[in-house]
């Protein structure tokens, strides 16, 4: 289902769930029964997508024609050193080589 939006002259804009692609040109208004004819807008792809994708796909689209000029290597994160469990005491007790 999809959503076509139309504007009534006197009661302005409300939406319409129809299948694809079977909006007609105009409908009568649910309010007043008038013409309302369809009014075409952008579609709803910002909330649809999380931030971090839409501003990636935008990136990669500025980038296409002129890429950035990387100038160094990225950083590395610090190596951590995995901390060892300490020795249970039974086995403190054993020699050492």
């Amino acid at each position: 289902m999809a959503f076509y939006d139309y504007r009534c002259d006197a009661d302005g804009v409300f939406e319409v769930a129809r299948p694809l692609g079977t909006a007609p040109p105009s409908i009568a208004c649910p309010v007043c029964e008038g013409e309302a004819s369809r009014v075409f807008t952008t579609p709803m792809l910002a909330t649809t997508a999380p931030k971090e994708l839409v501003a990636a796909i935008e990136h990669a689209e500025k980038t296409r024609d002129t890429p950035d000029i990387v100038t160094s290597l990225p950083r590395r994160p610090p190596h951590q050193r995995t901390p060892t469990l300490p020795l249970t005491p039974t086995l403190a007790r054993l020699p050492r080589p």
